[in-house]
């Protein structure tokens, strides 16, 4: 007999749905060039269950950063084991904002897209290109710099992040 008023397991729900505090950024770096390709493909195919697969992705990556991302997962169990595990730290707030500026910019696509305007779908996915592929080429994380200069003009409460100020720029 199943037992029903069995609780949750609070810690593993807390396991799932937490974003850590630091993220491995080659693996950031991973996940932003299977955006590029994915939205990429998206544009040449105009198969709009790609675009809700990436669109997903950023969903589930603010909302559990990479456990329930079939990228993220595929990014941090396989691809970086297989390169021998390179690491290097970068914090994990400012990689959240990144990924909600991804969801945004996904989810309005997808909204202009059934409203009949995918001219400006294909503007904001153009967008979204370009920053993805500057993560993934250079590791420059467009959304962590503005996420970086939001604290510093007091927008985002220092503690927020406090490793965000010992990084440089370069690592954000």
């Amino acid at each position: 007999m199943v037992e029903r008023n069995r609780p949750l397991n609070t810690n593993l729900l807390k396991q799932i749905f937490s974003f850590p505090e630091t993220i491995n950024e080659y693996a950031a770096r991973i996940v932003a060039f299977f955006v590029l390709s994915m939205t990429s493909l998206f544009l040449y195919t105009e198969n709009i269950y790609i675009l809700y697969f990436v669109a997903y992705g950023f969903y589930a990556r603010v909302l559990a950063g990479p456990t329930l991302s079939p990228i993220a997962l595929l990014a941090t169990k396989v691809i970086i084991p297989t390169l021998g595990e390179p690491y290097k730290v970068c914090p994990g707030p400012p990689k959240r904002f990144a990924q909600f500026v991804g969801l945004v910019f996904t989810t309005s696509s997808i909204i202009l897209i059934h409203t009949g305007n995918p001219q400006e779908a294909t503007y904001l996915l153009g967008i979204l290109i370009f920053f993805a592929g500057l993560e993934s080429s250079f590791g420059f994380c467009a959304g962590c710099w503005f996420f970086k200069l939001m604290m510093n003009w007091g927008w985002i409460p220092e503690k927020t992040c406090e490793r965000c100020n010992d990084i440089s720029l370069s690592n954000t």
